[in-house]
């Protein structure tokens, strides 16, 4: 780099411009991109650029990439706050486990937060708080407007670059405002009459947290589909299958259809649950439809 450079982070872009934020010091400059870098630029993407006055500067270049996730459309991800509510709406274990599984694909660090702590708990939270903290799952609960968990959400995130995902209603803005100082990020209650709320995130943006690293608010969604893998690369990304394959009869066991089976033992001994092991099908099921369309 020359004098007049300096490397950062892309925090946002809107309209065409580009926020960078200094690596040095944290300030932020408004930049366009030089005429010859063809290259898409993502939010989360570190780059060098040349400073002009006024905070403002020409993105010069962009440096490689760690990861780029497509839903949402950002760089350099290293951990991903999985966001569910205690109740309105009440969780769905099967978008869970399909962002659990992406988490894992993508090899990012997955963190589930099941939100709203200070109300009455629905049927579908319990299930997910009897089961994923006792399985080995990062899990924490947190509530905004009570702080339980805000601390501990912020510890876990350290130097890290995380994507917050989970269905809108949730609370991941709210949340965001508790998490990162000084924010005052739009949210909307959930709707009566549909259950859910309404996307308050219209663009890609990572917010600084004062203990280090990032968070991104992200526009929500609510369907996640199965990359294009095969059908052994599923059962990989079930960490907490693992235990139980050592009484499975063939080392490549898909926990499908065979007959001896260490996994489908423990589900019906109860150790994996009905749910988890049938989210688990489903997803491998959609793989194997996958592969048969490919031929």
């Amino acid at each position: 780099m020359t004098a007049n450079q300096l490397s950062g982070i892309i925090i946002k872009k809107i309209a065409g411009f580009y926020y960078v934020q200094n690596d040095e010091d944290g300030s932020i400059y408004e930049c366009k991109l030089r005429g010859k870098l063809k290259q898409q630029v993502l939010t989360g993407d570190k780059v060098i650029i040349t400073i002009l006055d006024n905070y403002r500067g020409i993105m010069e270049q962009v440096l490689p990439r760690e990861n780029e996730l497509y839903r949402p459309k950002i760089a350099n991800v290293t951990a991903v706050i999985i966001v569910f509510a205690h109740d309105r709406p009440a969780p769905s274990s099967m978008l869970l486990d399909r962002l659990l599984f992406l988490s894992y694909y993508q090899r990012l660090l997955p963190i589930i937060v099941l939100n709203k702590c200070d109300i009455p708990e629905s049927e579908k939270a319990k299930q997910i708080k009897d089961y994923y903290p006792t399985a080995g799952f990062n899990f924490i609960l947190s509530s905004a407007k009570t702080g339980c968990g805000i601390q501990e959400i912020r510890d876990a995130v350290q130097g890290q670059v995380a994507v917050m995902a989970g269905p809108s209603g949730s609370g991941k803005s709210t949340l965001l405002n508790a998490l990162s100082e000084g924010l005052d990020i739009r949210t909307q209650e959930v709707s009566a009459k549909i259950g859910r709320g309404k996307h308050t995130t219209r663009h890609v943006e990572l917010f600084p947290l004062t203990t280090g690293g990032f968070i991104a608010d992200t526009p929500g969604f609510s369907v996640i589909d199965m990359p294009p893998i095969t059908r052994r690369e599923v059962t990989p990304h079930f960490p907490d299958f693992d235990q139980y394959t050592d009484l499975c009869e063939f080392r490549d066991c898909l926990h499908y259809k065979e007959r001896t089976c260490g996994v489908k033992q423990a589900r019906e001994d109860g150790r994996i649950p009905e749910f988890r092991y049938n989210n688990y099908i489903t997803m491998l099921e959609e793989v194997i439809s996958s592969e048969r369309c490919y031929k």
